[in-house]
């Protein structure tokens, strides 16, 4: 049995900081104690925060790639990459994302995260987030219209043969020929069912939202924008308590007072953060090739020849540091980081610090900068 104490931090985790410590004992968190006494430091191994911010280690469902690599490579290394590179952001789980391609090459990409699963080196896989192939090409973003299809139900079955349990969550456009039957599809099989890249009227999405769709994929970006006589999707995600949104806070996706309005209208509860990011994440301002298409980084900021924005470079602790500066509180920004995303996953031992929880941790400086991050107990990135 091996334990380790973390002394001397703030801990956030659904409370404001408060000075503490943290037990860890093969793998979980024993004790969280709060206070200036603090926990024994009878372990195999003390770590001193240096009253820094120990958070519950953040997870991204929705990330394409960094440093360089795509997971739509097919292969083991980019999947690889991908983690470390969470890693170093504080990010402990993430789930590897598909963009619309052929189901060929959707298939080796499932191949490649199936070979990772179990020797990450990094941050976690917690499963697949499919962006596509049933998306609208009215709302494509990125998205390759070459691949764009709609919903088919035996295809599916195809990929979710390959995939076995690992598909947690597909993005679709519910407004397309047999897209309410996908919904219902998915919503059967225990799959979250999100919404985006989508021209569906608000009735629709309505309709969607009633028969299972739960989820909406960077929400406001790839859908029919508010109308005050056409509300759209936004507006029904905003009136369905049961919905949750994801959120690029990176200053270009969003405004941060769009930010603030959905904060408002959904909550900590309901809002998840995520980084949508591609492989430029980690590399810089260049050109790249991405979902077929040549995408140019200029300041941080991934668009296509014609302007359109394509996926995001933010990392998850510049996404936290950004919500935080858009005057969100930090303990909710911390919970969309990390609680919230867990619970959309139903990973009940992860997004916490509290006893039983797994040891998935971050420690952040005052400026949200990244001193080390823990998986399951383990040091997995230290600066």
């Amino acid at each position: 049995m091996t334990a380790c104490v973390i002394r001397n931090v703030r801990l956030c985790s659904d409370s404001d900081p408060i000075p503490g410590s943290v037990r860890i004992q093969d793998g979980k968190i024993a004790a969280a104690v709060t206070g200036p006494g603090g926990l024994p430091e009878t372990a195999d191994m003390v770590l001193d925060g240096g009253g820094c911010l120990l958070i519950p280690g953040m997870i991204d469902v929705h990330i394409h790639g960094a440093d360089g690599f795509d997971m739509m490579d097919g292969t083991a290394e980019s999947v690889e990459a991908v983690s470390r590179a969470c890693a170093r952001s504080g990010c402990t789980s993430f789930l590897a994302t598909s963009v619309t391609s052929s189901v060929e090459d959707l298939l080796a990409m499932i191949g490649s995260v199936s070979r990772t699963i179990g020797r990450e080196p990094g941050a976690r896989i917690a499963g697949l987030h499919l962006e596509g192939p049933y998306l609208n090409a009215k709302r494509k973003g990125m998205q390759n219209e070459r691949f764009l299809r709609h919903p088919d139900a035996e295809e599916m079955e195809t990929i979710l043969r390959a995939a076995g349990s690992l598909v947690r969550m597909v993005t679709l456009a519910p407004e397309l020929p047999g897209g309410l039957d996908m919904v219902r599809f998915l919503h059967d099989r225990g799959i979250i069912a999100a919404v985006a890249h989508s021209d569906a009227t608000y009735e629709e999405a309505k309709e969607a939202f009633r028969i299972g769709a739960s989820h909406v994929t960077h929400c406001f970006n790839g859908m029919r924008p508010i109308h005050h006589r056409d509300p759209g999707m936004v507006v029904a995600a905003m009136e369905e308590p049961h919905v949750s949104v994801q959120a690029i806070v990176d200053d270009v996706h969003l405004h941060p007072a769009v930010v603030r309005l959905l904060f408002r209208e959904k909550g900590p509860d309901k809002m998840v953060l995520i980084t949508d990011a591609l492989q430029a994440m980690g590399m810089g301002d260049g050109t790249y090739l991405f979902g077929g298409h040549r995408v140019t980084v200029s300041q941080g900021v991934a668009t296509l020849a014609d302007g359109t924005l394509a996926s995001s470079t933010v990392t998850m602790n510049e996404a936290l540091a950004k919500t935080v500066r858009a005057g969100i509180p930090l303990r909710d920004a911390v919970a969309m980081a990390s609680r919230t995303p867990a619970d959309l996953l139903g990973l009940a031992a992860k997004g916490r610090i509290a006893p039983g929880a797994d040891a998935d941790l971050a420690l952040l400086d005052d400026e949200y900068g990244v001193v080390w991050t823990m998986v399951g107990g383990e040091i997995v990135y230290r600066r």
